[in-house]
């Protein structure tokens, strides 16, 4: 029973195995079964002639199963509702992953369907993203080639031209095709068809002196006879594909060396082979091996003294065992289920309502149960097993075929794709083992736009893949590399000018060592020394008409107050921190409202003082400095409620504004927005009652004419912090604090000078106006207090 079962076997697997059924049936096969080591080892009582016509078997109908299955798909599917099992080693379709049509179908060759995924890998390795697609108009070519176009357009690579192959070619479809490739910008071309198509599509390649070009082939060509045509060499030349795996199967080289028409004659196959290779013709008695028989009458008579060594490898492929192999794995698989079925190693070996089989009684349904969980080494030391579809996990090898210098056609693996390994290396490729089309080893390019330099990114241009593209500069504050993708630097950080590269922003604020903040330093610094040069002049001069006119105390507090506003502006100059900007503008709003104040009571005493003269008024009981005191107290404690509200509930703060162009701002944060512009309003108010009052004014009798400097110093005031508010709004940065340190310079030195330059002149260099003999003469009323 054994021996009918590997048999039936060996039967479906070789499809043409007469000779080896025949052997089988006269020998036995025994299996020794060594318990726990899980091993098998095959005894085999054959001769050296019975040997060969196996491996016989195994070749010949290796060349009939590998090229077929596709064709035979639809006798196959016209008999799936019969039970019938299958081991195949070629057949590649992905429906037969189908268990609902194939329930019974297992094979040692990895799904097509698996195979885009692997081209778009070996695509993505060398970048290239701008691709030509040919795929043959049949189930194997769209959906693949779909698939491959999926995968590509997900990595965000471009398809030049896709187009389809039809089965039966015209000389018409062939010129059109290679007129595209022709005319496409792409280098790489995907080939999705067979060696029908090929062929002819190369020979026109070779008509119209295309060169250039690197062709990608598919597992249905990559070892096809396509390879033998030397006339198509050169087109073919670096071409580079994915091909099954190919491992060494002890002993096959050297009987494939050993075959010879002598030991088979039989086999018309084995004579037909010969001629073929060789190119030469049979005599009548092809074994008398004279070495008299040459070349007669233009023909060349085999002597059957030729050497298959000496063929080149793209005619006799002796080193590439993948479909062999494929069916090594095959039988080895079959011996592992036949094995773990007879030893009933496990507890699925009761099935079918029997014990566990015997030699006598197992059925082929118990095979194939056994068959779908076998798992053992190959070769490569890669668990072999079947998945749920009945599937092996996809590997291949990277292939590339080279013209070598002596116009011999041969291939290399220059890499592998094992995407589901276990041992780690899933995608490699030996770049330095690669020749490419016109024996050039360096790596082609294919792309519809070429990267942008550093600085730059793509622009895609309208109506185009995204593949095609126009390059433009970065927006400032970005950079990029070669990806062509701007990308924004770190909120420290600022793009160079080349913008190819972040540095770190440099910190700004108004300090010391900043010209700028020298030149305002020192000018607050100089402009402070002259109220207190103005106050040491009226002390000096104190009982002067001019200086005790208008309220002698009320000048040198104003002088003093003066004195205090310009000083303000040195605290505006240095790293904000956290001290100086809770302090800095709260003490300028203090300090200028005071100052204010003190102009507002002048303007007010001298309206009181004219009134006070009219015959029956009540207001001299309100001149004097008391009034005046009180007057500034009462202005200035609004503005002080204020300055300690905003401290207490939002008071300013540090801050670094890194939004900012090229580089980042050391700041103080106002921290109520509404409290800030609340003191600036105040003060605001306090000044134009000033310029209302001392305009309103401006024509009453007075010595010096009091009311219209002071007309003139609060349009000054008023002016220059008019024009400060958009200033300041519009500046940032270390501008922003010189706009208003400018404004407060401005307007302290306005009210210093429009008030007391006059008096200053008079004491100083118009001392006969400085009598009270003058004011008489004048007819001025002179109050003295």
């Amino acid at each position: 029973m054994i021996k009918e079962i590997l048999s039936d076997t060996l039967n479906i697997i070789f499809k043409r195995g007469r000779n080896l059924q025949n052997i089988l049936e006269q020998k036995n096969i025994e299996f020794v079964h060594e318990r726990g080591k899980g091993t098998m080892q095959w005894q085999q009582p054959y001769t050296d002639v019975e040997t060969e016509t196996i491996k016989e078997a195994v070749i010949l109908n290796y060349a009939m199963l590998s090229g077929h299955s596709q064709q035979n798909l639809q006798k196959r599917t016209a008999l799936s509702d019969e039970i019938v099992h299958r081991l195949s080693h070629a057949s590649g379709i992905s429906i037969l992953s189908d268990k609902h049509q194939f329930p019974s179908f297992l094979r040692t060759v990895a799904s097509v369907a698996q195979q885009p995924k692997g081209l778009a890998q070996l695509l993505m390795h060398y970048h290239w993203e701008w691709v030509g697609l040919l795929a043959t108009g049949n189930d194997y070519g769209l959906e693949g080639s779909q698939q491959l176009k999926e995968e590509l357009m997900k990595s965000g690579f471009c398809v030049a031209f896709y187009e389809m192959i039809p089965l039966q070619l015209t000389t018409s479809k062939i010129t059109s095709l290679v007129n595209t490739i022709k005319g496409s910008s792409a280098t790489v071309i995907v080939l999705y068809a067979f060696q029908e198509q090929v062929i002819p599509l190369m020979e026109e390649i070779i008509q119209q002196n295309i060169s250039g070009k690197i062709w990608i082939a598919t597992a249905s060509w990559v070892f096809s006879a396509a390879f033998t045509v030397k006339t198509i060499w050169k087109a073919l030349h670096g071409t580079i594909g994915l091909a099954a795996v190919s491992n060494n199967i002890p002993g096959f080289k050297d009987f494939l060396y050993m075959i010879h028409p002598d030991k088979f004659p039989n086999d018309i196959l084995m004579t037909t082979f010969w001629e073929t290779v060789f190119h030469c013709k049979w005599t009548d008695n092809k074994t008398a091996h004279s070495v008299n028989v040459g070349i007669i009458d233009n023909l060349r008579y085999c002597t059957g003294q030729e050497k298959l060594h000496t063929l080149e490898q793209s005619i006799y492929p002796v080193s590439d065992f993948r479909f062999p192999y494929n069916m090594y794995n095959a039988i080895y698989a079959v011996a592992h289920a036949l094995q773990t079925l007879l030893g009933c190693r496990y507890e699925e070996g009761v099935i079918f309502n029997t014990t566990c089989a015997d030699v006598h009684t197992f059925k082929p349904q118990q095979v194939l149960y056994h068959l779908r969980k076998v798992r053992f080494k190959d070769v490569d030391g890669e668990d072999l097993f079947f998945d749920g579809n009945g599937d092996v996990i996809f590997q291949s090898n990277i292939i590339n075929w080279q013209l070598t210098a002596n116009s011999s056609m041969k291939v290399v693996t220059v890499g592998q794709y094992k995407p589901y390994s276990q041992l780690g290396l899933h995608f490699y490729v030996n770049n330095n083992a690669v020749l490419w089309s016109g024996g050039q080893t360096e790596i082609p390019n294919s792309v519809c736009s070429e990267a942008c330099h550093p600085g730059y990114r793509k622009l895609v241009r309208q109506g185009q893949p995204a593949c095609c593209f126009d390059c433009i500069p970065c927006s400032d504050g970005e950079i990029s590399n070669a990806s062509g993708n701007c990308i924004k630097c770190p909120e420290d950080y600022w793009s160079n000018a080349e913008k190819d590269f972040c540095i770190a922003k440099y910190i700004e604020f108004l300090s010391y060592e900043d010209p700028l903040g020298t030149s305002l330093g020192a000018i607050a610094v100089v402009l402070s020394l002259m109220p207190v040069g103005v106050l040491c002049i009226f002390i000096k001069h104190h009982d002067t008409p001019v200086v005790k006119a208008n309220n002698r105390e009320v000048s040198y507090f104003l002088l003093i107050s003066n004195l205090f506003c310009l000083l303000t502006a040195l605290i505006f100059i240095g790293p904000p921190m956290n001290e100086t900007c809770v302090f800095r503008q709260p003490a300028f709003g203090i300090l200028f409202s005071i100052c204010v104040s003190a102009v507002l009571a002048k303007t007010i005493t001298v309206v009181i003082a004219f009134n006070a003269t009219k015959p029956g008024s009540r207001m001299k009981n309100l001149v004097g400095s008391k009034i005046s005191f009180f007057i500034i107290f009462s202005c200035f404690v609004f503005q002080f409620i204020i300055c300690i509200v905003w401290i207490s509930v939002s008071p300013p703060f540090s801050e670094t504004d890194k939004k900012l162009p090229e580089k980042s701002v050391i700041q103080c944060n106002e921290g109520s927005v509404f409290m800030f512009y609340s003191m600036l309003g105040y003060l605001g108010i306090l000044a134009t009652i000033s310029l209302i009052i001392a305009f309103l004014a401006r024509n009453l009798p007075d010595s010096f004419n009091e009311t219209r400097f002071i007309t003139f110093s609060m349009v000054v005031f008023v002016s220059v912090w008019l024009t400060f508010i958009p200033a300041y709004i519009s500046t940032k940065g270390k501008y922003m604090v010189a706009a208003e340190i400018f404004a407060i310079l401005s307007s302290s030195t306005g009210l210093l000078f429009c008030i007391f330059l006059p008096k200053c002149y008079i004491v100083l260099l118009r001392p006969d106006m400085n009598t009270r003999g003058y004011i008489m003469r004048q007819q001025n009323c002179v109050i003295e207090i």
